[in-house]
């Protein structure tokens, strides 16, 4: 039996004009992750990271502190996020929504909603339950999202055989898709959207979801593992 570890990278930079970018917890806990692997878990036979700076920084300070070699790295950008600020544009922009002309509780995006974590989440939820009940408006739709996504699944589980070990930097909306493809694979899809949205409202940075990979394929052993993490290093946004 093989697996395949998910992990979400760490705190990035809310309410900055790159968000792209680790925030100093987000290093802190990269490397306490790297740490608590070299002490729990066998070295990874496979290293895989979305292309996004705050993929590569999280990987960056785990293979720092876990000893990992960071030239056996398979970038994927398939495990990249989806676009939230695009999503978030387009929720704002539509008509009868909170931000909308003459909608009521309209949200400042440029004031408190960008420096509030609170009030970002609940747009964050509402922009992204629009989405994904597929609205098709956005560059990317959340179909064409989780279809990228669960292919990007099936090949980190194709390098996990017998014995063998993949883990995966990815983000946390990725990571719920391959959470709710397994738990639940022939969900309808507004069954398959409200299970995605649960587990993505919940991913702690640098969490671990374990994935497990037998005769019978990939299979959901634990979600949002965090033993490294404690204080104010547990963070979800």
């Amino acid at each position: 039996m093989g697996v395949v570890l998910l992990v979400r990278h760490g705190q990035a930079s809310f309410g900055t004009d790159d968000y792209d970018v680790l925030s100093e917890n987000g290093w802190e806990q990269g490397r306490r992750l790297g740490g608590w692997f070299a002490e729990h878990e066998a070295a990874p036979t496979a290293l895989v990271r979305g292309d996004m700076r705050r993929h590569r920084e999280t990987l960056g300070a785990m293979s720092e502190r876990a000893g990992w070699t960071a030239a056996d790295v398979v970038e994927d950008p398939a495990w990249n996020e989806f676009d939230h600020l695009g999503i978030i544009a387009g929720f704002l922009g539509t008509p009868g929504a909170p931000g909308a002309p003459g909608a009521p509780g309209a949200y400042e995006v440029e004031g408190d909603v960008r420096h509030d974590r609170r009030a970002f989440q609940r747009l964050f939820e509402r922009a992204t339950e629009r989405w994904a009940a597929g609205d098709g408006s956005y560059d990317e739709t959340y179909a064409g999202f989780v279809g990228r996504v669960r292919g990007a699944l099936d090949r980190a589980a194709a390098t996990s055989g017998s014995g063998r070990t993949t883990v995966v930097v990815t983000s946390g909306g990725a990571i719920a898709v391959a959470c709710a493809a397994l738990v639940d694979p022939d969900a309808d899809p507004p069954t398959a959207a409200r299970l995605w949205q649960r587990f993505n409202t919940v991913t702690v940075n640098t969490s671990i979801t374990r994935v497990v990979v037998g005769s019978s394929g990939p299979r959901l052993l634990t979600f949002n593992e965090h033993p490294h993490l404690d204080g104010g290093l547990l963070t979800y946004r």
